[in-house]
């Protein structure tokens, strides 16, 4: 079981950065949502969930700390790359954030118990498969927020470059049909 759920989470996470390959720095930090988000900023974010779930939650120093990870950042501060924290600099975090959470959930019998503090004190007291589970939806659920992201910046879709799983089909037409529709369906 634990395997099964540490393949799901290494996948999520390789989708994740197969989005920004390619991109100049100004589209991998493009915010295209009202909301501010952007490519580079969801890996950032995720680098600091690796670290907060699988070093901190288990007692497992990671080592490293940044002024935007800490309770006086200010809002959103892991939501996107300033202008000195170059591609490198985050995919790097990331990956190293992504390393050591591959040693603690190695290392970790799939039952042990850890503390996520910023939970609420009913639900704080976890295990690393609480975690794994919470970590594969978290890293999916942004990489779906980077699915859309990547589209809008260069039309680039699907899971991973040698498997986009997108069906075959004319998407001009497609997205011509749906707009037919929807404009049906408010008249």
């Amino acid at each position: 079981m634990k395997s099964d759920l540490h393949r799901y989470l290494r996948a999520a996470r390789e989708a994740m950065l197969w989005k920004l390959d390619g991109l100049s720095p100004y589209d991998a930090r493009r915010p295209l949502t009202p909301t501010g988000t952007n490519l580079l900023g969801l890996v950032k974010h995720l680098a600091a969930m690796e670290v907060g779930y699988f070093a901190d939650t288990f007692g497992r120093p990671f080592g490293e700390r940044y002024g935007w990870m800490g309770d006086d950042a200010e809002p959103n501060a892991d939501m996107w790359a300033t202008a000195d924290e170059s591609r490198e600099d985050v995919v790097g975090l990331y990956r190293r954030a992504c390393a050591h959470a591959d040693t603690t959930i190695e290392a970790l019998e799939i039952d042990a118990p850890g503390v996520v503090p910023w939970w609420s004190e009913e639900r704080r007291a976890v295990t690393l498969h609480q975690v794994l589970v919470h970590m594969i939806a978290e890293t999916n659920r942004h990489a779906g927020h980077a699915d859309i992201v990547r589209e809008l910046i260069d039309r680039t879709a699907g899971l991973r470059p040698d498997n986009d799983n997108m069906p075959s089909v004319d998407w001009q037409a497609y997205h011509a049909k749906l707009e037919r529709v929807a404009r049906e369906a408010r008249a």
